[in-house]
Protein backbone atom coordinates (compact mmCIF):
# COMPACT_ATOMS: atom_id res chain seq x y z
CA UNK A 1 0.00 0.00 0.00
CA UNK A 2 1.61 3.25 -1.15
CA UNK A 3 1.14 6.20 1.21
CA UNK A 4 2.20 9.82 0.68
CA UNK A 5 2.05 12.35 3.50
CA UNK A 6 0.97 15.98 3.36
CA UNK A 7 1.45 18.22 6.40
CA UNK A 8 -0.23 21.61 6.54
CA UNK A 9 -2.00 24.28 8.56
CA UNK A 10 -0.75 26.09 11.64
CA UNK A 11 -1.09 22.91 13.72
CA UNK A 12 0.98 20.95 11.17
CA UNK A 13 -1.69 18.33 10.62
CA UNK A 14 -0.96 15.21 8.59
CA UNK A 15 -3.07 14.04 5.70
CA UNK A 16 -2.33 10.61 4.22
CA UNK A 17 -2.85 9.86 0.54
CA UNK A 18 -3.26 6.18 -0.24
CA UNK A 19 -3.17 4.72 -3.74
CA UNK A 20 -5.45 1.69 -3.89
CA UNK A 21 -4.90 -1.36 -6.13
CA UNK A 22 -7.63 -0.25 -8.54
CA UNK A 23 -5.94 3.13 -9.05
CA UNK A 24 -8.31 5.00 -6.74
CA UNK A 25 -6.79 7.61 -4.46
CA UNK A 26 -8.00 7.70 -0.85
CA UNK A 27 -7.20 10.67 1.37
CA UNK A 28 -7.28 10.37 5.15
CA UNK A 29 -8.07 13.77 6.73
CA UNK A 30 -8.19 17.16 5.04
CA UNK A 31 -5.78 19.64 6.65
CA UNK A 32 -5.52 23.16 5.31
CA UNK A 33 -3.84 23.29 1.90
CA UNK A 34 -4.17 19.62 1.00
CA UNK A 35 -6.67 20.33 -1.81
CA UNK A 36 -4.17 22.65 -3.55
CA UNK A 37 -1.37 20.11 -2.98
CA UNK A 38 -3.42 17.41 -4.67
CA UNK A 39 -4.48 19.70 -7.50
CA UNK A 40 -0.84 20.55 -8.13
CA UNK A 41 -0.12 16.86 -8.56
CA UNK A 42 -3.11 16.34 -10.82
CA UNK A 43 -4.81 14.03 -8.30
CA UNK A 44 -8.50 13.98 -7.48
CA UNK A 45 -9.11 11.51 -4.67
CA UNK A 46 -12.21 9.39 -5.04
CA UNK A 47 -12.62 9.10 -1.28
CA UNK A 48 -11.96 11.29 1.75
CA UNK A 49 -11.91 9.54 5.12
CA UNK A 50 -11.89 11.41 8.44
CA UNK A 51 -10.20 10.16 11.60
CA UNK A 52 -12.22 12.79 13.51
CA UNK A 53 -13.76 16.19 12.90
CA UNK A 54 -11.55 18.63 14.82
CA UNK A 55 -11.16 21.79 12.73
CA UNK A 56 -7.52 21.21 11.79
CA UNK A 57 -8.41 17.89 10.14
CA UNK A 58 -11.35 19.17 8.07
CA UNK A 59 -10.28 22.55 6.64
CA UNK A 60 -10.41 21.33 3.03
CA UNK A 61 -13.36 18.92 3.24
CA UNK A 62 -15.73 21.16 1.27
CA UNK A 63 -13.16 21.78 -1.49
CA UNK A 64 -12.44 18.07 -1.85
CA UNK A 65 -16.12 17.18 -1.95
CA UNK A 66 -16.64 19.82 -4.63
CA UNK A 67 -13.88 18.10 -6.61
CA UNK A 68 -15.78 14.81 -6.41
CA UNK A 69 -14.50 13.03 -3.31
CA UNK A 70 -16.94 10.86 -1.39
CA UNK A 71 -16.78 11.59 2.36
CA UNK A 72 -16.59 8.85 5.01
CA UNK A 73 -16.68 9.66 8.75
CA UNK A 74 -17.76 8.11 12.04
CA UNK A 75 -20.34 10.83 12.70
CA UNK A 76 -22.13 13.46 10.66
CA UNK A 77 -20.94 17.06 10.67
CA UNK A 78 -21.43 18.84 13.97
CA UNK A 79 -19.93 22.11 15.29
CA UNK A 80 -19.64 20.39 18.67
CA UNK A 81 -17.18 17.96 17.05
CA UNK A 82 -15.31 20.46 14.90
CA UNK A 83 -14.58 22.74 17.90
CA UNK A 84 -15.05 25.81 15.71
CA UNK A 85 -16.53 27.87 18.56
CA UNK A 86 -13.75 26.73 20.91
CA UNK A 87 -11.09 27.79 18.40
CA UNK A 88 -12.72 31.16 17.86
CA UNK A 89 -12.67 31.58 21.64
CA UNK A 90 -8.89 31.19 21.41
CA UNK A 91 -8.83 34.05 18.92
CA UNK A 92 -8.40 31.87 15.84
CA UNK A 93 -10.42 32.99 12.77
CA UNK A 94 -11.80 29.51 12.09
CA UNK A 95 -14.57 29.18 9.49
CA UNK A 96 -15.48 25.65 8.41
CA UNK A 97 -17.97 25.24 5.59
CA UNK A 98 -20.59 22.70 6.77
CA UNK A 99 -20.54 19.40 4.94
CA UNK A 100 -22.60 16.23 4.65
CA UNK A 101 -21.04 12.82 5.19
CA UNK A 102 -21.72 10.42 2.32
CA UNK A 103 -21.04 7.26 4.35
CA UNK A 104 -21.44 7.21 8.11
CA UNK A 105 -19.09 4.69 9.72
CA UNK A 106 -20.59 4.61 13.20
CA UNK A 107 -21.02 0.99 14.28
CA UNK A 108 -18.98 -0.36 11.35
CA UNK A 109 -16.05 -2.71 11.89
CA UNK A 110 -14.50 -2.45 8.43
CA UNK A 111 -14.25 -0.14 5.45
CA UNK A 112 -13.48 -1.39 1.95
CA UNK A 113 -12.38 1.14 -0.65
CA UNK A 114 -10.64 0.58 -3.97
CA UNK A 115 -9.76 -3.01 -3.14
CA UNK A 116 -8.28 -2.14 0.30
CA UNK A 117 -9.85 -3.33 3.53
CA UNK A 118 -9.43 -1.33 6.73
CA UNK A 119 -10.46 -2.59 10.16
CA UNK A 120 -12.12 0.17 12.16
CA UNK A 121 -11.80 0.87 15.88
CA UNK A 122 -13.72 3.59 17.66
CA UNK A 123 -11.24 5.17 20.09
CA UNK A 124 -12.85 8.21 21.76
CA UNK A 125 -11.18 10.28 24.44
CA UNK A 126 -9.50 12.90 22.28
CA UNK A 127 -12.71 13.42 20.34
CA UNK A 128 -16.01 11.51 20.66
CA UNK A 129 -15.85 10.51 16.98
CA UNK A 130 -12.20 9.39 16.79
CA UNK A 131 -11.71 6.24 14.73
CA UNK A 132 -8.58 4.38 13.64
CA UNK A 133 -8.04 2.48 10.37
CA UNK A 134 -5.93 -0.68 10.44
CA UNK A 135 -4.71 -2.14 7.14
CA UNK A 136 -3.49 -5.52 8.31
CA UNK A 137 -1.86 -6.54 5.01
CA UNK A 138 0.67 -3.70 5.34
CA UNK A 139 0.65 -3.69 9.17
CA UNK A 140 -0.30 0.00 9.18
CA UNK A 141 -2.76 1.99 11.29
CA UNK A 142 -3.87 5.50 10.39
CA UNK A 143 -4.65 6.58 13.92
CA UNK A 144 -5.51 10.28 13.86
CA UNK A 145 -4.93 12.05 17.16
CA UNK A 146 -5.28 9.00 19.41
CA UNK A 147 -1.57 8.36 19.89
CA UNK A 148 1.59 10.15 18.73
CA UNK A 149 5.28 9.32 18.84
CA UNK A 150 5.92 9.68 22.56
CA UNK A 151 2.57 11.21 23.42
CA UNK A 152 -1.22 10.92 23.11
CA UNK A 153 -4.02 13.17 21.92
CA UNK A 154 -5.20 16.02 24.11
CA UNK A 155 -8.03 15.09 26.45
CA UNK A 156 -8.78 18.55 27.89
CA UNK A 157 -10.95 19.61 24.94
CA UNK A 158 -14.77 19.38 24.93
CA UNK A 159 -15.81 15.72 24.76
CA UNK A 160 -12.40 14.52 25.92
CA UNK A 161 -11.62 11.81 28.49
CA UNK A 162 -8.11 10.77 29.52
CA UNK A 163 -9.22 7.44 30.99
CA UNK A 164 -11.31 6.62 27.92
CA UNK A 165 -8.48 7.40 25.53
CA UNK A 166 -5.88 5.36 27.42
CA UNK A 167 -8.26 2.39 27.62
CA UNK A 168 -9.00 2.62 23.90
CA UNK A 169 -5.32 2.84 22.94
CA UNK A 170 -4.45 -0.17 25.05
CA UNK A 171 -7.37 -2.20 23.75
CA UNK A 172 -7.25 -1.37 20.07
CA UNK A 173 -3.68 -0.30 19.29
CA UNK A 174 -1.22 -1.74 21.80
CA UNK A 175 -2.85 -5.14 21.28
CA UNK A 176 -1.53 -5.20 17.68
CA UNK A 177 1.82 -6.79 16.74
CA UNK A 178 4.84 -4.72 17.78
CA UNK A 179 6.08 -3.83 14.28
CA UNK A 180 2.69 -2.39 13.29
CA UNK A 181 3.28 1.11 11.94
CA UNK A 182 1.26 3.97 13.45
CA UNK A 183 0.59 7.05 11.30
CA UNK A 184 -0.65 9.84 13.59
CA UNK A 185 -2.42 13.08 12.84
CA UNK A 186 0.61 15.14 13.88
CA UNK A 187 4.31 14.39 13.94
CA UNK A 188 6.32 11.43 12.66
CA UNK A 189 5.30 7.80 12.24
CA UNK A 190 5.99 5.35 15.03
CA UNK A 191 5.10 1.73 15.83
CA UNK A 192 3.26 -0.24 18.48
CA UNK A 193 6.36 -1.71 20.14
CA UNK A 194 8.04 1.68 20.54
CA UNK A 195 4.98 3.29 22.08
CA UNK A 196 4.29 0.35 24.38
CA UNK A 197 7.84 0.50 25.72
CA UNK A 198 8.69 4.20 25.76
CA UNK A 199 5.54 6.36 25.60
CA UNK A 200 5.32 7.92 29.08
CA UNK A 201 1.51 7.90 28.93
CA UNK A 202 1.35 4.19 28.07
CA UNK A 203 4.45 2.39 29.32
Amino acid sequence: MRIDTYTGGFTETNGFLVEAPDGTHILFDAPEGVAAWLDGRGIRPGHLVLTHQHFDHIFDVAALQAAGASLHAWSDYSPSLTLEDTARGWGLPIRIEPFKVDQLLEGSERLELGGLVFELAHVPGHSPDSVTFHHSDSATVICGDTVFAGSIGRTDLPGGSHAQLIEGIRRHLLSLPGPTRLLPGHGPATNVETEAQTNPYLS
